[in-house]
């Protein structure tokens, strides 16, 4: 019997400070790709709000809840259990007095799996994250769900390679990264899109395995989010996109069988040198 995964990730402009509104908009498009048959469905990193981090300010801490209780996780898993699917969920984390920037998945039940932690924390200009977070302790994680095996790093992760061989070398099926990227306020004429795609793209060769990424929209007082959520096959060839600026759901399906054996083919596990990585560490 093939092995079909059917996958698709969202990509909207978020509301000021409207937790609900926000959630809303995410339920709205993940019954939208529900009714297209996607079973494992992706919302972009912290769609409760604005992106928030662009400065330091001690307000925002009250906006983190505990993963368990945060109302977009509730909800979600409310919506999950209806349509059977699969949630990703990002949510700003509050762990007694520890903040982290994570994901709860979200099984096709409805069931909270559990909490995985951003490891790399950015800091810089218009992602001050490092005020807000701190670096997760979860380690990397590949949750075994009803519909496949998926592992997720946020954002920033998306840019280290090992931490996508370290969830292939997991069994991941599937690589799935929220993000919030756009404009570089230091430096106006820098457009990281293209290379933001690369990043990824280059994951997907190096672990012959498909790569979805979904990221905001929008002017956020002042900083532009420049989405291109994507959808790459385990060759890293794009199958499907969005836009800079358009509001909707970016879909495709994979046939798990016909891609682990395309990667036994190609060897990328069979010769890898471990013996040679210590400087990695």
């Amino acid at each position: 019997m093939i092995r079909t995964i059917r996958v698709a990730a969202l990509q909207f402009a978020m509301a000021k400070g409207d937790l609900y509104e926000n959630i809303a908009q995410a339920s709205a498009l993940i019954e939208q790709a529900a009714d297209v048959g996607a079973e494992i469905i992706l919302p972009p990193e912290l769609f409760s709000d604005h992106y928030f981090c662009k400065t330091q300010e001690e307000t925002h801490f009250a906006t983190a809840h505990r993963w368990a209780e945060h109302p977009a996780v509730v909800d979600m898993q409310k919506i999950a259990k209806a349509r059977a699917v699969v949630i990703p969920v990002s949510i700003f984390e509050k762990d007694g007095p520890e903040y982290f920037n994570s994901v709860v998945m979200i099984d096709a039940d409805g069931r909270a799996l559990g909490v995985y932690r951003k490891s790399h924390i950015p800091d810089g200009p218009g992602y001050q994250e490092k005020f807000y977070f701190r670096p997760g302790n979860t380690g990397f994680k590949v949750w075994d769900t009803q519909k496949g095996k998926i592992g997720v790093g946020i954002c920033w992760d998306q840019w280290f390679p090992e931490a996508a061989r370290a969830m292939a070398l997991m069994g991941a099926d599937l690589l799935l990264y929220p993000t919030a990227i756009g404009a570089e306020p230091q430096d106006e004429s820098l457009d990281t899109a293209a290379r933001w795609r690369r990043a990824m793209q280059g994951h997907a060769v190096s672990n012959v395995i498909p790569v979805i990424a979904a990221n905001r929209v929008g002017d956020e007082d002042g900083q532009v989010f420049y989405g291109t959520s994507f959808i790459a096959d385990h060759k890293g060839d794009i199958i499907a996109d969005l836009d800079r600026t358009e509001t909707g759901i970016v879909r495709a399906s994979f046939d798990l069988d016909a891609i682990d054996q395309d990667r036994a083919a190609w060897g990328f596990f069979r010769d890898r040198r471990t013996d040679l990585y210590d400087v990695l560490t």
